[in-house]
């Protein structure tokens, strides 16, 4: 009996040391991009943190978001010539206001469109080679590298929206998972899966999946214009540090593609359908959570709006606040509503604002979204506000920015759930008739609500997913059996055109022949008749 229990004790022990996550624990070597992207690259490290893996961060020492010290990680902190835009947090107010006042003055011009792109292009180019430069000073610092390589390392996680984890992935032979939903040339299903354009929105074209003629010319026009884009403006910067570093015979966009495990943060009930790949898990909303219970301040305020409930209004991470003249205009609309107000607003205060609006700093978004009593969402429509929208069934009232914004809300427009003011054009009596169409509209909630129960209907939750793959290609040191190597084949190979030629000529070939046989025996024949008549 006492062997027995012995026995058994042991079994469990070693059960327990089997089932324990330290025993399978990988060191991670993760490249993040600051900004609203940290939101979700951290949720996904702590969740790998608490699952016994080692973290390690590379950072600028500019970073806003990302913190040198942190309970679940540990950082690389690397010193850059000059910061990476992106990481000034005026930067994107800045862009903000030039890109408003560009479509302002040039409206629907040619030249406001030369405008607007040319300082698009100005600002991309000159973020990826300030994010170059991070490849630059780590491969020159032999030192950081060697220690980088004696720390024995299981695989890079990289956001590559700057892709220079990519390069530093390669140098050190890890298996590369990415976190991704936007790459150089635009958005991720582009280059992993094919991505025809006659029903697939290309980047950068706000437009449905039902596309007529003339919008199936425009995304294929926007298309080439974002190939050419890539091509010129961002890859020469890291294809300059693949020739410095690995020679000529190694291709930077290879190298992208070449990733073993694409998380893409992605849910079917907001993208459209496309084709996709088996090395791609979809992750979209795995940040979403149930809400928690609000402080007594705002749980007291949300209270006081009774019958009617509450409204909220977030532009998220980048953006500090609108323009003071358009922020008046959504103040002075939000004051004839009888519903309160809770405004996530860190810029000028506007005028015209209501005793029924209350400002503030920082809130919890997520909390107050899943609150009874909240009747809307007001957001500049990026993916993270979004998800949060559609886990709770919050319709939406849009106010695209920058960026993907626009199609993201085109999306939420599409499937009935949401309504979009464009900024240049706000003013406070159509955006209080936006409110008022979608507050009051059944539909729009109606249908949030079912995209809700189709986004929350998953045998698995989508962070579960996200940490299932990046332990599954630790632990068979890649996932190449998933991975298509056709993004090595030329152009015209990938596209058959060459099958096409070759088949295209032997039907001339065969035709040709056919041909000559049919003319020989005519001849013959008009010969044979020819002669009898003789």
């Amino acid at each position: 009996m006492e062997r027995g229990r012995s026995l058994t004790l042991l079994l469990l022990l070693t059960l327990s040391f089997l089932l324990s996550p330290d025993v399978n624990a990988g060191k991670i070597l993760v490249f993040p991009i600051d900004g609203s992207h940290w939101v979700n690259m951290n949720l996904l490290i702590r969740s790998l943190h608490a699952r016994g893996h080692e973290i390690t961060v590379v950072r600028t020492s500019t970073s806003w978001y990302i913190k040198e010290e942190a309970s679940h990680y540990r950082s690389i902190t690397v010193t850059l010539p000059e910061a990476i835009s992106i990481e000034d947090q005026d930067f994107f107010v800045t862009l903000l206001v030039n890109m408003l006042t560009i479509q302002r003055e040039g409206g629907g011009s040619i030249m406001g469109f030369v405008n607007f792109y040319t300082e698009m292009l100005s600002c991309l180019s000159r973020i990826h080679q300030q994010a170059s430069q991070l490849v630059v000073e780590m491969f020159e610092n032999k030192a950081l590298m060697q220690s980088i390589r004696d720390a024995h390392f299981d695989l890079a996680l990289v956001d590559p929206g700057l892709p220079a984890g990519v390069l530093i992935a390669h140098e050190l032979k890890l298996p590369m998972v990415f976190n991704v939903r936007w790459i150089t040339s635009g958005e991720s299903h582009f280059v992993v899966a094919p991505s025809p354009t006659s029903y697939v929105p290309t980047s950068g074209y706000a437009a449905s999946n039902k596309m007529s003629f003339m919008q199936r010319v425009k995304n294929m026009l926007y298309y080439i214009f974002n190939t050419c884009i890539d091509k010129l403006v961002v890859c020469p910067h890291y294809d300059r540090l693949v020739e410095r570093y690995f020679g000529s015979d190694v291709n930077f966009y290879h190298l992208l593609q070449g990733a073993d495990f694409w998380l893409m943060r992605v849910d079917f009930v907001f993208e459209f359908p496309r084709p996709t790949m088996p090395n791609v898990g979809y992750i979209g909303g795995f940040q979403c959570e149930p809400s928690k219970p609000l402080s007594s301040e705002l749980e007291e305020f949300v209270q006081s709006s009774g019958e009617h409930g509450f409204i909220l209004m977030s532009l998220g991470t980048l953006v500090k606040g609108l323009p003071v003249e358009i922020s008046s205009e959504i103040a002075a609309a939000f004051a004839q509503i009888p519903h309160k107000v809770i405004w996530r607003h860190v810029g000028e205060r506007p005028n015209n604002l209501g005793n029924n609006t209350l400002l503030v700093k920082w809130m919890p978004q997520n909390d107050l979204l899943g609150h009874p009593k909240v009747r809307a969402f007001v957001g500049h429509g990026g993916t993270n506000g979004i998800y949060e929208s559609i886990y709770h069934g919050v319709p939406m009232i849009g106010i695209p920015l920058l960026f993907d914004q626009f199609e993201n809300m085109v999306r939420m427009e599409a499937r009935g759930a949401a309504k979009v003011v464009e900024a240049i054009q706000l003013t406070r009596e159509n955006f209080l008739q936006t409110i008022q169409e979608v507050l009051h509209n059944p539909s729009y909630r109606s249908n949030m609500e079912r995209l809700s129960s189709l986004h929350r209907d998953k045998p698995v939750h989508p962070l579960d997913t996200a940490v299932y793959w990046v332990e599954f290609v630790m632990r068979h040191k890649g996932a190449a059996h998933l991975r298509t190597e056709s993004y090595k084949m030329p152009w015209y190979a990938y596209h058959s055109l060459d099958v096409i030629c070759f088949l295209k000529a032997v039907l001339f070939v065969l035709l040709a022949i056919t041909v000559g046989c049919l003319r020989f025996l005519c001849l013959r024949l008009c010969g044979r008749r020819k002669s009898k008549q003789e």
